[in-house]
């Protein structure tokens, strides 16, 4: 069922790499055939983002054939940067996704309590959504830039319409979670890599909420960054009257 909250907007671009991690050891990188959670969760982020709500990314539908292009790269080489390497990446292109998202409190941060307006939250991303976006876009890495606009997720077609059976994707990075958004005890002082079996039906794939990902791994530990005036604005009243002195 589709939350009161929910945002539906379309991305499009000439190329998109959402780097499978297996690939990336020897310098060189392959993309994902379909865009990962936290890509989709970052691209978000890009149209609009508060520490106090958590974006859900609900479903996406791919609109355009898999396609797939190998370019070569000139790279530093990792023991000496003085020196240039050639590596081969391999891309998506022409890519066009549709995706319905929603947001959540994070409750992780009971000193933004009083920002939990849901209207004021909701317009703000509606409104940011339609210029494209607080901060540029980008399909996975830096140098696929994206555009976003907003659509109707139902009425979209997507190519893969009519498929009679699903895609199978095989295991795939699902996204990181931090330590401000965990809310199961056991992943709150983690830095947690997510991981699932991803499948797509008629062109959409469902994606599970962060929190019900069974595969998983704690990679290192972490603390949670506050918010408030006590921790990001020490000292501030001092430097503007010793400014204005």
């Amino acid at each position: 069922m589709k939350k009161k909250n929910t945002l539906e907007f379309e991305i499009y671009g000439d190329y998109a790499l959402f780097s499978d991690p297996i690939t990336r050891v020897g310098g060189e990188k392959n993309s994902h055939y379909v865009p990962t959670y936290e890509a989709l969760k970052g691209i978000l982020h890009s149209i609009y983002w508060k520490p106090t709500i958590i974006w859900i990314i609900d479903r996406v539908k791919v609109l355009n054939p898999i396609k797939t292009e190998s370019k070569s790269i000139r790279t530093m080489k990792y023991n000496d940067s003085s020196v240039c390497d050639r590596s081969f990446y391999t891309y998506l292109k022409d890519v066009r996704y549709v995706v319905e998202a929603h947001f959540v409190w994070n409750t992780n941060r009971p000193e933004l309590k009083k920002d939990r307006i849901e209207d004021k939250h909701y317009f703000m991303a509606k409104r940011a959504l339609e210029r494209g976006g607080r901060r540029d876009i980008f399909l996975g890495t830096r140098e696929c830039s994206g555009y976003v606009k907003p659509c109707n997720f139902e009425t979209v077609k997507s190519f893969y319409e009519y498929d009679s059976e699903p895609i199978d994707f095989g295991n795939m990075f699902h996204g990181i979670t931090y330590p401000d958004e965990a809310f199961l005890s056991e992943d709150k002082d983690y830095m947690t890599v997510r991981f699932w079996h991803c499948k797509m039906k008629n062109g959409i794939i469902e994606f599970p909420e962060p929190n019900s990902v069974e595969k998983k791994r704690h990679i290192r530990k972490m603390s949670i960054k506050k918010f408030g005036l006590d921790e990001n604005f020490k000292n501030v009243e001092e430097e503007i009257n010793s400014l204005n002195s």
